[in-house]
């Protein structure tokens, strides 16, 4: 499946901003279940500076100045991507749980930078109730992505998507509480259950491609960046689910980062001087491309 993503941020500030600086991780990566065919960023006002690199998890990061005064900021970002059918393993027929664990004075193998997706972080603390919630799908010598595909489908459940529930800064504890929240708060709680479990886990953000209802228009920019899960499988590698909607990743999901929870990965950030208070603006559009064949040739869209 071919999709041209558009991805358009609007900041505008009460006052003059005079200087800023912002981290940018908005480039679908390439990866064997899909490639980047094109992506471009524009900025507007332009940039003084705007430069990129990988970050540590191999994640495409661009960073730009902006050093005159401005009262709003326009950031785009245009790509497009194939999506190629991912071939799952059978839940049941994946190792026991228990021989993907990491325990610190007892290591079993698990590749480096496999194992240190096992510890806490910043935005997904060591938490007692986490462990609580997780144990109850894995019981003992029961197949690793059975039991990770329960605990999806309890969390779908069981957690109210409800995006007024929560914010970027609402702390973990108080999902839990709640068991409300939205993308990010589902992947956070279900990365943190598996680690308490010694399981590694990761964060990934990207988008989804959203359906509309049976006879209604898909709406310009009502879609949005999404966020589920991967977990690392033995004899099969990274494996994708996503509690939000109770699946394994499929053809509509679409990769830009992972780390270890959202601070790494944010799609945009920055810290600036003046700006007073300011309102923020997001469209998101996913659109599949119908003639995939030339898309590579095809101009971006303009609108």
């Amino acid at each position: 499946m071919n999709y041209e993503i558009v991805h358009r941020t609007v900041y505008e500030y009460s006052s003059e901003v005079s200087v800023s600086q912002h981290v940018v991780h908005l480039t679908p990566r390439n990866l064997p279940s899909q490639q980047c065919l094109r992506h471009e960023l524009t900025v507007e006002p332009a940039p003084a500076l705007m430069t990129e690199r990988a970050d540590y998890f191999g994640n495409a990061t661009r960073f730009f100045t902006m050093a005159g005064p401005h009262r709003t900021l326009v950031v785009t970002a245009r790509s497009e991507v194939v999506v190629y059918p991912r071939h799952w393993p059978v839940p049941g027929e994946t190792s026991a749980w228990e021989l993907a664990r990491y325990i610190s004075d007892s290591v079993v193998g698990l590749p480096l930078d496999v194992q240190e997706f096992v510890y806490p972080s910043i935005l997904i603390p060591a938490l007692p109730a986490l462990y609580d919630y997780a144990q109850s799908s894995f019981s003992a010598g029961r197949p690793l992505l059975e039991a990770v595909l329960e605990l999806t489908r309890r969390i779908h459940t069981e957690f109210t998507f409800d995006p007024k529930a929560t914010t970027v800064a609402t702390p973990l504890e108080q999902v839990i509480e709640k068991r409300r929240g939205v993308c990010q708060d589902f992947a956070h709680f279900q990365i943190g259950c598996l680690r308490a479990l010694g399981l590694p886990a990761r964060y990934v953000s990207g988008y989804l491609e959203t359906l509309p209802p049976d006879g209604e228009a898909k709406l310009v920019g009502s879609d949005a960046s999404h966020a589920w899960v991967q977990t690392y499988v033995p004899q099969v590698g990274w494996v994708d689910v996503d509690p939000t909607n109770n699946m394994m990743a499929s053809e509509r999901h679409i990769v830009v980062s992972w780390g270890r929870d959202f601070d790494d990965v944010s799609p945009i950030r920055g810290v600036i001087s003046g700006g007073g208070k300011h309102l923020l603006k997001v469209a998101v559009d996913v659109v599949p491309r119908v003639n995939s064949a030339n898309s590579s040739k095809a101009p971006f869209k303009t609108s």
